[in-house]
């Protein structure tokens, strides 16, 4: 069985500010080694439950915050950036059992801690097929234009809760509560990494449907101000909603590529 694990930072047990989550921030040597314990934690709790490959996406910022000699060794690294599939990329490699989200946080506008979406400086709200979702929910969907169901999802309450109301099923392990965007009760970095090894286990042998999104997949894009908007609109297919949305409709994997495309443009406003 291969597993497919995608990290992020900000739902990493002990990780409540940008000082955490900036290349030069002060504190993010530190959220470096919390992540890569966590992940190790993932990886060791998959081949327990019967993974014979695991393969790892580092998914946040630049993409280069996992460190590879810390890494468990029965574990392959996708690091650095820009990826075409950013924080899925590899998903589309071939036959994955289930995927795992470590370190994950809630959607923009929720009270989790660091929530955003994709840009937290861009997205207002993005919704598919007229839903609201965040990381978690719109990379589980490409997940599931390729036939994975995600299985695991690790990070805070907000966005344990968030997870579990999109996927029937799905194992969630909260390593911290939200007690403000910038403040949260965690697990000592023992118990969180106690806490995923355990749920891991039990994820890869979860019962869980892929989230599948009826096709063709419509996006709606909020900005956060106009003139993001005004720069994406005139691009082919894009349609503008209102002054703050726009919107594309397509596969879930062309859908997926213009989300992606459309925050790199509207971030140079």
């Amino acid at each position: 069985m291969r597993v497919f694990i995608s990290a992020d930072l900000e739902g990493i047990s002990g990780v409540v500010h940008a000082e955490h989550t900036r290349r030069d921030g002060r504190e993010h040597d530190l959220a470096r080694r919390l992540m890569t314990a966590e992940v190790n934690a993932a990886i060791e709790g998959a081949l327990a439950g019967g993974a014979g490959e695991v393969v790892v996406n580092d998914s946040h910022g630049t993409m280069r915050n996992l460190l590879p000699d810390l890494l468990h060794p029965k574990a392959q690294l996708i690091t650095g950036s820009p990826k075409p599939l950013s924080m899925m990329e590899g998903i589309d490699d071939g036959a994955y059992c289930c995927a795992m989200f470590v370190g994950y946080h809630a959607r923009m506008g929720q009270p989790g801690v660091l929530s955003h979406t994709y840009h937290g400086a861009v997205v207002r709200e993005v919704r598919l097929n007229g839903r609201a979702m965040g990381e978690t929910g719109i990379n589980a969907a490409l997940a599931g234009y390729f036939g994975v169901p995600v299985t695991l999802v690790t990070g805070d309450d907000r966005v344990c809760r968030e997870a579990a109301d999109l996927i029937p099923g799905i194992v969630t392990a909260p390593v911290k509560h939200a007690r403000t965007r910038f403040s949260a009760r965690c697990l000592h970095p023992q118990a969180a990494c106690a806490l995923i090894r355990a749920r891991a286990e039990e994820a890869v042998r979860a019962k869980v449907e892929p989230l599948v999104l009826a096709q063709p997949v419509t996006l709606e894009l909020s900005f956060l101000h106009s003139g993001q908007a005004e720069a994406v609109a005139g691009l082919p297919g894009v349609e503008m909603l209102d002054p703050v949305t726009v919107s594309f409709t397509g596969d879930m994997l062309q859908t997926f590529r213009v989300l992606r495309a459309l925050l790199t443009l509207a971030a140079s406003v």
